[in-house]
């Protein structure tokens, strides 16, 4: 047993560094955090827009990181919040052209490092897998907010 936690902990960890070097790497050219791959990848999908809340739930982000990032992206004109009134506390985040433009600039290379890391899968083993990735991913999410169960 404590075999198998060894192995899913260190692929798992190994997956992360990866993804972060990648995002790292892409983001460079445009003199970014690697981080803000993941935030203009999401936003890029909700045109309406999202709150930092719901960015950070998407990305499973701490929020306070969330809102940090979102000060900076708006400095650097990649975003900007679309306020109700004078509160921006609860305001839509929405890409501007510029992070449009870098959003899907990301997105064609996370497209490209998924493809290429999935070399070698069926269609069908993707589909397991994606299938038992998302139900580990719910469970580990149910254990961090009710506790491990006895």
């Amino acid at each position: 047993m404590v075999h198998r936690y060894e192995r899913f902990s260190s692929s798992v960890s190994g997956i992360n560094r990866c993804i972060q070097k990648i995002e790292g790497d892409v983001m460079e050219k445009f003199g970014l955090r690697g981080s803000y791959a993941q935030y203009l990848a999401v936003l890029r999908r909700y045109e309406q827009g999202l709150t930092v809340s719901q960015l950070s739930d998407m990305c499973m982000k701490d929020k306070a990181a969330v809102s940090r990032a979102v000060a900076e992206m708006e400095s650097k004109d990649l975003i900007y919040r679309q306020a109700e009134g004078d509160n921006f506390y609860r305001a839509a985040i929405q890409l501007t052209d510029n992070g449009k433009k870098i959003a899907e600039y990301v997105a064609e290379r996370a497209t490209s490092a998924v493809e290429v890391a999935g070399r070698g899968l069926t269609e069908s083993e993707r589909e397991a897998f994606y299938k038992a990735l998302d139900l580990i991913s719910s469970n580990l999410r149910d254990i961090c907010k009710k506790g491990l169960p006895e």
